[in-house]
């Protein structure tokens, strides 16, 4: 099963890239939304409430994940606090969704990966494929600030995260979005379409 990773800072257009290749046919894992249902266990709400406060969790008593953000993202080792309470169990999910696609039979699967570092720490070690979808900073706050974030977290959480020559080095493949989301999803795809599976399974 060919695993291609789509990596890419807050606002640069990971969705729109993994968006082309579900449209292909290809299922997608959001470790984004594998985090969402990791905050809704039990042990990590508690965990986090020690680590963070009660203000993490809402009226409902549900993790309010931007608040965790506001708290967990102003330094690194806040940052690294958050990474030991979520990433083991993150993991764990993650492994458990590839592991049911791969006996499945599916041939390919892609995965939307906010939090890369490396291809050799984490999840990273097992993708055949990092593609790397980049774009100005100012262009990228832009866009998160219209998603409905604030500038101030969006900027935080920016700091945390590796840059984006790092990411254009990591990569296999390496796609600057800054113009229109359709000309990205055409991008994409034509590469999708045209790439030697035979030869990115094999790396």
């Amino acid at each position: 099963m060919e695993k291609i990773f789509v990596i890419g800072g807050m606002g640069a257009g990971k969705s729109t890239a993994v968006q082309a290749l579900v449209d292909q046919g290809i299922p997608a894992i959001d470790l984004d939304q594998i985090g969402h249902e990791v905050h809704s266990w039990p042990i990590v709400k508690e965990e986090l409430v020690e680590a963070f406060g009660p203000e993490v969790l809402d009226a409902q008593g549900d993790v309010d994940r931007r608040e965790v953000a506001a708290r967990a993202f102003v330094d690194p080792a806040s940052t690294r606090k958050l990474n030991r309470i979520t990433m083991p169990r993150i993991e764990d999910a993650f492994r458990t969704k590839m592991d049911e696609l791969e006996a499945a039979g599916t041939d390919a699967v892609v995965v939307e990966y906010s939090v890369f570092k490396t291809r050799f720490a984490s999840l990273a070690y097992i993708a055949d494929v990092v593609v790397a979808i980049l774009a100005p900073l100012d262009l990228r706050i832009q866009r998160a600030v219209a998603s409905g974030f604030e500038e101030d977290d969006v900027r935080r959480r920016i700091a945390q995260q590796i840059t984006d020559e790092e990411r254009a080095e990591a990569a296999d493949v390496v796609f600057v979005n800054d113009r229109s989301k359709q000309e990205l999803y055409d991008q994409v795809k034509a590469w999708y379409l045209n790439h030697d599976r035979a030869t990115s399974v094999a790396c």
